[in-house]
């Protein structure tokens, strides 16, 4: 990887050519185990999809019958689509209600937390975040818990 100062704008390339990884499929991603570091973190079941993208990242996170996840922040946005489940989530002081089907945005920087409603099934949300872009900009993703 080259490492470009505002020295080498000239060197900005008039066009590119496509570098396939070699992983372009994550198979069965909720048959794999859950990732324990980042389930413990979030209480809450976390399977990470680990495919080689650069600047977003893939999560399926679900929250137990009657489940609530920690409050907490980032630097970086999220997209939450629900796959399963009846609730709401708390974004600073907004209380934004969700069911299957629906999409919910996070802005980055904003407090927040997650409640199942269901107290027989979990709930169930596929997470897209900005995260690996801000990693690799110079560690900018950053996370803090309450």
């Amino acid at each position: 990887m080259n490492n470009f100062t505002s020295a080498n704008f000239g060197e900005t390339k008039a066009n590119l050519t496509a570098i396939l990884p070699k992983k372009l499929a994550h198979k069965n991603i909720e048959s794999n185990e859950v990732d324990q570091k980042f389930t413990d973190e979030r209480k809450h079941p976390v399977h990470i999809i680990d495919l080689p993208s650069n600047s977003i990242s893939m999560t399926i996170g679900g929250l137990l019958p009657n489940g609530r996840s920690n409050r907490h922040r980032h630097t970086y946005e999220t997209v939450a689509y629900i796959l399963e489940g009846k609730g709401y989530s708390m974004i600073e002081d907004q209380r934004i209600e969700w069911e299957k089907g629906d999409a919910i945005y996070i802005p980055n920087w904003a407090w927040h937390h997650h409640v199942n409603l269901d107290p027989d099934k979990p709930a169930k949300y596929l997470a897209c975040e900005n995260a690996p872009m801000l990693q690799n900009l110079g560690q900018l993703a950053i996370r803090e818990e309450r």
